[in-house]
């Protein structure tokens, strides 16, 4: 039996609520104003409060933060007869569940209570099971729980203690260093070095010298010895990414380190012998570089003897919640804020997007959502979903979704009514429940919206302009 806080300075209000809830079941407990409110609140949690906005000395906003600061899933429902617009959203703002405007329907509080109690259930129940799968999530730094993430995890345990090179394949932020940096920490080179070298990002001139180190006076300029990356990381592992950018020249004596295990420096007559593993990645399909000429073919076959490919997310969105997840904790940790979740329109939102820049964009994503966010879960405005894909400009402000058909056809009056539900109530989010509000949104009236509202069982329609107000 959920246990229900009725908070109103009005003595009639309180008690036709408190008659109300009890018959239908609850246990309810009642405060006559804001003082008395958190006092209770500070011996006990409940499931579920109801309470006045305008209130003196202390206003419900004051109760609602109080709430959420001493249990955060306590549902916080506001009713008032003189709040603005303004005061309606500061209340969304600061985590409550729903605003309700006096007077107002019975039926439709009712309803609104019956609802939260029955969201704040099935979260509950779905972090429970969040934490018994978290181990299944986590693959050292690697989030995810799809099948596709599965076979890599196995594939990583199977390469892992041997001394096998390991090709990465996988298109851009799809994670190819993570999974690179796994194959390290889960072999017994774990205690020596892990190298990541960008084939991309160091200059020819200096390519050389940096990989393979020099000696003194062997260039203008090398004024002492110098170790390079791959001594350095003797015993360890090398990670070579964006490999298909390597010139030749360099690429003929990666091959030598491969094949004999050691190397010239710059200026030096001696070999130098290393035991390095050799993982590499690239975003490119590497054995069209090598029919291109661009890339050696005894290479390719020396680095690809085991390959992993990385699916994009666009092919593994089961994963999306837990990596969407991940990113809030670790962006909220970083910047200081107490950011608890994604709304689920958000959520919804993520799920029918492409993501060309897979897991990288996702993350950028989310850092930026909490960077700006202003409330304790990010909503649908609060993400910045990209114009562009694969790098050229959408000259459509907004794309076409795709309307497959599956072959058994479908119930079409079913699918649109479901659209149209969806719309209304990620609508009503984004304006904090305002009505009006998410009228304008969706760039209907008033009355339309109303109609549309009770069309889906959504709720009962509004009863006087209070209500958007």
């Amino acid at each position: 039996m959920a246990n229900l806080l009725v908070v109103d300075d009005d003595l009639s209000m309180r008690e036709m609520l408190e008659v109300m809830l009890r018959s239908e079941g609850y246990d309810v407990e009642c405060a006559e104003d804001g003082t008395k409110a958190i006092r209770m609140l500070k011996k006990k949690a409940h499931d579920l409060i109801l309470c006045d906005i305008r209130m003196a000395p202390v206003d419900g906003l004051a109760v609602l933060r109080e709430a959420k600061k001493r249990s955060p899933e306590t549902v916080v429902i506001m009713i008032s007869a003189f709040a603005t617009t303004e005061t309606a959203v500061e209340a969304m703002r600061e985590g409550a569940y729903d605003y309700i405007p006096k007077p107002f329907n019975v039926d439709e509080v009712k309803q609104t209570i019956r609802n939260a109690l029955e969201r704040r259930t099935l979260e509950h129940e779905k972090e429970i099971i969040d934490a018994e799968l978290k181990e299944t999530y986590h693959f050292g730094q690697i989030v995810g729980n799809s099948p596709a993430m599965m076979k890599i995890y196995n594939a990583i345990r199977q390469v892992a203690d041997t001394r096998t090179n390991v090709l990465i394949t996988g298109e851009s932020g799809t994670g190819k260093e993570l999974i690179a940096q796994a194959i390290h920490e889960n072999s017994a080179r774990k205690v020596k070095p892990f190298t990541v070298i960008h084939c991309g990002g160091i200059p020819e001139t200096l390519m050389e010298s940096e990989l393979f180190g020099h000696r003194k006076g062997a260039f203008t300029g090398a004024i002492d010895h110098k170790k390079g990356l791959f001594e350095v990381s003797d015993g360890g592992t090398v990670f070579l990414d964006e490999i298909a950018e390597l010139t030749h020249a360099i690429q003929v004596k990666i091959l030598r380190v491969v094949q004999e295990k050691g190397f010239k420096p710059v200026g030096e007559t001696q070999d130098v012998e290393v035991d390095v593993r050799i993982i590499s990645a690239t975003n490119k399909i590497l054995e069209d570089e090598v029919i291109a000429g661009h890339f050696r073919e005894d290479l390719f076959y020396r680095l690809n003897v085991i390959n992993i490919d990385l699916p994009p997310l666009r092919r593994r969105k089961e994963d999306l919640p837990a990596l969407a997840q991940h990113f809030l904790e670790k962006y909220g940790r970083e910047l200081g804020k107490s950011i608890h979740k994604l709304s689920s329109y958000a959520l919804d939102m993520l799920a029918r997007y492409d993501f060309p820049g897979n897991v990288r964009e996702l993350e950028n994503m989310i850092e930026r959502s909490v960077a700006l966010a202003t409330t304790n879960i990010i909503l649908p405005e609060s993400l910045a979903l990209s114009t562009y894909k694969k790098g050229e400009k959408s000259e459509k402000k907004h794309e076409l979704p795709r309307f497959d058909i599956p072959p058994t056809g479908l119930d079409l009056e079913s699918v649109l009514a479901d659209v149209e539900r969806g719309y209304l109530l990620n609508a009503l989010e984004m304006a904090g429940g305002v009505k009006q509000k998410a009228a304008d949104i969706l760039g209907i009236s008033l009355e339309s919206f109303r109609y549309r509202f009770d069309k889906h069982g959504i709720g009962s329609s509004p009863k006087g302009e209070s209500e958007e107000r």
